[in-house]
């Protein structure tokens, strides 16, 4: 096994080459703009530090002492902050201060915005030290260095990639899984940030632009093409062969009663699922459910419904409803961090995980900013 994932991930072919380019880009995304908490009427704010309060158009308004907590609350369509209506503030610690937005601490600085008679909290911070907390969120922080190094690089790149897209928006990420998970320090571990500091600025580009870094916990044994379980094909997403047997999500089964189908797929007396189409790999992409009427979901409308952990899986009728029995966790696209997690232990360099879950894309650096 190790002779042959040792090969693989060395290949120098066209398809699986990652190349170190000696250019560097422009650094123009030092700072995120992460929602870490949205249509909220009220939030409670506070820093490590003594912190300035303005209106975000430099008009000050308070200060904050360290660990004094301040409840930010919705006015109408504004901020009633003491006897002040503003439509944003900011909290802005001295150098080195962390701000407390809701139930934790952060890097950084936070705004909060009144929209549509609710707050938004967004929490403003540099891209590096926002991944220390990723990584601890989305890998677990005693994954080995080169794994760890791998998803940082996919972090940095998925990170950039929306907050291009983003432009026209409050926030480039939330906090969630819709984006990247994100829980300030109590994301951060020395693992973590020795892999940040490891990869410092390093991205993943394709014509000269970030990538979707896509990645999911365990495909099952091979990863998905993008355009089949999402809608737009790009050409560095293919599904390749998978080194993620044995870990915690590469099989499980999940049973339930027809009537718990019934009600959260919301279709009546279910009597028949069965999977209407896959992809090459084996992930449901329809099924047809039989009830009073015969319907067609997606794989993805059953997967969420049921909360089942991947859209790769197959049925069997049971006596009193069905038994599902799957393999991986997570859409499937991108990067297997469990993957990643085998391929580092058989002794894969971050550069040659990623270049086989990624392909034909460059390892960039960002570029100092003077």
């Amino acid at each position: 096994m190790l002779i042959r994932l040792l090969h693989l991930g060395t290949k120098t072919s066209s398809v699986a080459l990652l190349l170190w380019l000696t250019i560097s880009l422009p650094a123009q995304a030092e700072q995120l703009r992460v929602a870490i908490a949205q249509k909220i009427s009220q939030v409670q704010l506070s820093s490590s530090t003594s912190a300035i309060i303005d209106d975000g158009n430099g008009q000050k308004i308070g200060e904050l002492q360290p660990q004094q907590g301040l409840i930010v609350r919705i006015g109408g369509d504004r901020i009633a902050i003491g006897r002040n209506l503003v439509a944003q503030l900011w909290v802005k610690p001295q150098p080195g201060g962390t701000v407390w937005i809701g139930d934790r601490w952060y890097r950084g600085s936070v705004q909060v915005i009144a929209s549509d008679k609710q707050l938004l909290a967004i929490n403003h911070v540099d891209l590096e030290q926002y991944l220390s907390s990723v990584l601890g969120a989305e890998m677990s922080p005693t994954f080995p260095l080169e794994a760890l190094k791998a998803q940082a690089v996919a972090a940095r790149t998925y990170a950039l990639y929306r907050r291009q897209s983003t432009t026209k928006k409050l926030f480039d990420l939330d906090n969630t899984q819709l984006s990247q998970v994100y829980r300030g320090l109590s994301g951060e571990s020395g693992s973590t940030q020795a892999a940040v500091t490891a990869t410092l600025g390093q991205i993943m580009t394709y014509r000269g632009k970030p990538i979707l870094a896509a990645f999911h916990a365990a495909s099952g044994g091979h990863t998905e093409n993008v355009e089949e379980i999402w809608s737009e094909r790009v050409p560095y997403l293919r599904g390749v062969p998978d080194y993620d047997f044995g870990s915690p999500g590469s099989e499980w089964t999940q049973s339930f009663t027809s009537a718990q189908i019934s009600q959260s797929l919301k279709v009546k007396q279910i009597n028949a699922i069965v999977p209407e189409r896959l992809t090459q790999f084996g992930s449901v992409v329809s099924l047809k459910i039989g009830g009073d009427t015969t319907q067609i979901l997606t794989g993805a409308q059953v997967r969420t419904a049921l909360k089942l952990r991947s859209l790769r899986f197959t049925i069997a009728p049971t006596p009193t409803g069905f038994i599902f029995t799957g393999r991986g966790y997570g859409h499937g696209v991108g990067m297997s961090q469990w993957g990643a997690y085998y391929l580092a232990e058989q002794g894969m360099t971050y550069p040659q995980i990623l270049a086989h879950y990624y392909r034909d894309v460059s390892l960039n650096k960002l570029a100092v900013p003077n």
